[in-house]
């Protein structure tokens, strides 16, 4: 191990003993910024972090483990990675899948709620739902949030402000803990929720790395028992692939439905919020294989002042999961007051 490298793996080994709570990427920044001279990137710190913590895989953990006890004379580690014949530091990122426990087998999906401009009777129609099938995970699957007031675009100052919309967020989940009693919540976040963070990059970076400032704790997740995952992560229920949608970018999105503008882009079983829509896709493989593909109404208003005219619904979904990780879709329209 070369000095440089030697002193970067201390230095990220003291801010873990001193910060073991944060998550890795508030982390990282926080290492970062306080190390620029040290580190090129913040990737390369986040990668250093996720391999101590290990949070990069069983099998990759294995391999360094492996390595490192037959070949202590033979290896470099850079920033924690085996690296035998010297290669220049890499700013490669890790990226996993969050995989939801095999125990949850019965999931409402609920995407775009866009508070506060949420429906009220669309959102109760979906709560119920899941009550009556007794659910056993609540996967809120983006922009459930609106940050009307962080958005980019021209504001109307007459709309709610950012601190009345986190209140409101919060109402929501306390309503949702209430009534989902011991179900666990997953908050995958969504190109709305984004604008916090992109926000504070650009007008308040000083406050990244402050954990006060962080989204789930400013929406008490902790407190209300409702479990984070970053927005451009990929979240597996069995062999169902749930993504909010706005990971794939804006292009080759079908102008059929967005189901198969996902499936063009995943080429695996998948369901996805973001564009308001309930459409269904299924193709099969040269192989026999049968790819399906989903995406999910929203729970908001329908015409807003932006885009009176589109072609949106209102919906949610359930999944059922088997133990084998097969799984049944149910993509419920809400449609003059009635789940259809």
């Amino acid at each position: 191990m070369t000095e440089v490298n030697r002193i970067k793996a201390i230095t990220v080994n003291e801010y873990l003993a001193k910060y073991p709570d944060l998550p890795s990427l508030t982390l990282a920044r926080k290492i970062y910024k306080e190390n620029v001279e040290l580190f090129s990137s913040l990737d390369g710190v986040r990668s250093a972090i996720r391999t101590r913590r290990g949070q990069n895989g069983r099998h990759h953990r294995e391999k360094i483990k492996n390595k490192v006890q037959t070949e202590p004379a033979q290896h470099a580690t850079a920033m924690g990675i085996a690296n035998p014949f010297f290669l220049p530091e890499t700013d490669e990122t890790e990226w996993e899948p969050f995989i939801i426990p095999k125990a949850v087998t019965r999931l409402l999906v609920l995407s775009d709620v866009h508070l506060p401009y949420h429906n009220i009777e669309a959102v109760t129609l979906a709560m119920q739902y899941g009550k009556d099938n007794n659910v056993n995970g609540i996967m809120l699957n983006g922009d459930i949030l609106d940050f009307y007031g962080l958005s980019s675009f021209e504001k109307d100052p007459r709309k709610r402000r950012f601190s009345a919309e986190l209140e409101m967020g919060r109402e929501f989940l306390r309503v949702l803990r209430k009534e989902f009693e011991g179900v666990p919540i997953y908050y995958k976040l969504g190109n709305h929720e984004d604008r916090y963070e992109r926000f504070l990059r650009i007008k308040a970076p000083e406050l990244l790395d402050i954990q006060e400032f962080r989204l789930d704790i400013l929406l008490k997740f902790g407190e209300l028992g409702v479990q984070l995952i970053d927005e451009m992560r990929i979240v597996q229920f069995g062999r169902l692939n749930i993504m909010h949608g706005h990971e794939f970018g804006r292009s080759v999105f079908s102008p059929v439905n967005p189901a198969r503008g996902a499936y063009m882009r995943a080429k695996e079983n998948c369901i996805i919020g973001h564009h308001h829509q309930t459409s269904s896709h299924a193709e099969p493989t040269m192989n026999g294989k049968v790819v399906n593909t989903w995406s999910t109404g929203c729970l908001c208003e329908l015409h807003p002042a932006y885009m009176p005219i589109n072609k949106w619904n209102r919906g949610f979904a359930y999944v059922e999961r088997e133990d084998d990780g097969d799984f049944t879709v149910y993509n419920h329209t809400i449609i003059k007051g009635k789940v259809r």
